[in-house]
């Protein structure tokens, strides 16, 4: 019974100090990943301070009609009218039927980038409103764009 005491108090003593050294070890390499210069294009441009932002020509689209097992798209045009470059980390449909394509570069300030929203209506029938979230480096970090159509045919009309 001493010995299995011995061995956890001496497991906890060692699990302590290598979370120490842990710590120590994650805010030296922060800081030394701060002072590091960036080496290629692309960090350069995220290394900027600022704040990037979206400015959207149309933040929502009317498909109207369409028949049941279409599949439709369409492009949102954004320009980056912040100061510094913006990054799209993620892209994310409501549901299955609605597929988001987002450049995978930072947009420099002042650039134009496409978010394309695919739609694919089989299986749908009627009205149909499906929203695409964006998440990005900006301020607020998510931006919602948003479709809409009247999905006809189909079994509805059989």
């Amino acid at each position: 019974m001493k010995i299995i005491k011995i061995s956890l108090l001496s497991f906890a003593m060692v699990a302590f100090a290598s979370c120490e050294n842990a710590a120590d070890k994650i805010k030296n390499g922060n800081e030394a990943a701060m002072d590091a210069s960036p080496s290629t294009p692309a960090q350069e441009m995220v290394s900027q301070e600022g704040t990037p932002e979206f400015s959207f020509e149309e933040e929502f689209h009317d498909f109207g009609e369409i028949q049941e097992g279409k599949v439709v798209e369409h492009i949102f045009v954004f320009t980056n009218t912040g100061d510094s470059p913006l990054i799209i980390s993620n892209a994310r449909g409501s549901c299955g039927c609605t597929v988001p394509q987002w450049p995978n570069e930072p947009i420099a300030p002042g650039d134009k980038g496409e978010i394309r929203v695919s739609f694919n209506s089989a299986g749908r029938s009627g009205q149909q409103d499906k929203q695409v979230t964006l998440t990005a480096n900006t301020v607020p970090n998510t931006k919602v764009l948003k479709i809409t159509s009247t999905v006809v045919g189909g079994a509805e009309t059989e």
